[in-house]
């Protein structure tokens, strides 16, 4: 792997928390993470995506980013953890996990550089961090989501679904937040030529990213024809560069039975996202993989 000079306390801290297994997207996200030398990746935090198409979720999705790092031939050189195997049952609940404790653990180092933990599928191991060690959310620590429909109204999505409680208790929280929305996620389609070109000849890792992807969409009549939104990769861009999209500052709602948003203001205000710079985010992709490949 191509490296750039980057001193290593100008790097920032990075969790990520992914339902990798869940669908096709969050393996790119992944690549990307391991892929960025600005990032101190400190572990990748395999998360449950409820028990709709498996009851065993977290452990597929542990498996998924075992397979990723053997086919970038990187296994052992990255951190790996289980994160909690099922939604909260209540906002009173605590899930706890080997990844929700190492959340706290890095929370809670004495390193001055910032710390994201970025979801891309449900909220489970954050919640359990904050309700485990409180005074995490006064850190230097960042959460970032992928997930919550459309502001102002909101409704039924993919990764608030599987955790409702978890969610209602970090939106409640202290915890800086960063939220991108259904809409705005949904702003990353790639087609399949584009990957094609792009992704499949950068090594194992590439050609499985493009397979991956158009196996799993022609498995069922209601998946995209020649395209696929890469929904989770937004977390890495705003890392990366945190006005990699237009913003603005919210008071934090609530959500109610039918996941929409209650808008009480009394909450402290949060960023919510309501557009991302596709290219800056996909060219980089593509030039990390492209680098990777050639090192």
């Amino acid at each position: 792997m191509i490296k750039f000079n980057i001193p290593d306390e100008k790097k920032v801290r990075v969790i990520l928390d992914t339902d990798a297994k869940n669908e096709v997207d969050d393996q790119f996200a992944i690549v990307q993470a391991i892929l960025s030398e600005s990032m101190d990746l400190k572990a990748l935090v395999a998360a449950h995506f409820g028990t709709g198409k498996s009851e065993h979720s977290m452990k597929d999705s542990y498996d998924e980013i075992q397979k990723l790092l053997d086919l970038m031939h990187m296994n052992g050189q990255v951190n790996v953890v289980c994160g909690g195997e099922r939604a909260m049952s209540s906002e009173d609940d605590l899930v706890e996990s080997e990844g929700a404790r190492f959340i706290v653990e890095e929370a809670m180092k004495d390193d001055d550089r910032p710390l994201y933990v970025a979801f891309l599928g449900p909220l489970t191991d954050m919640a359990a961090a904050l309700k485990m060690e409180p005074r995490i959310a006064k850190k230097n620590l960042t959460v970032i989501w992928i997930g919550g429909r459309d502001w102002p109204i909101g409704g039924w999505e993919y990764n608030l679904s599987n955790d409702v409680a978890a969610a209602n208790y970090v939106f409640k929280s202290d915890v800086q937040l960063w939220q991108v929305p259904r809409n705005v996620y949904r702003m990353m389609p790639v087609s399949f030529a584009e990957m094609y070109d792009k992704v499949y000849p950068c090594g194992e890792v590439g050609k499985y990213l493009v397979e991956n992807v158009i196996a799993f969409n022609n498995e069922a009549n209601d998946r995209p024809i020649e395209y696929r939104c890469l929904g989770d990769s937004p977390a890495v861009g705003i890392i990366m560069f945190n006005d990699c999209g237009e913003w603005d500052y919210k008071p934090a709602p609530s959500f109610d039975e039918k996941m929409n948003y209650v808008h009480e203001g009394k909450y402290r205000p949060i960023k919510v996202y309501k557009n991302i710079d596709k290219r800056f985010i996909l060219d980089d992709l593509y030039a990390k993989l492209k680098l990777f490949t050639m090192a």
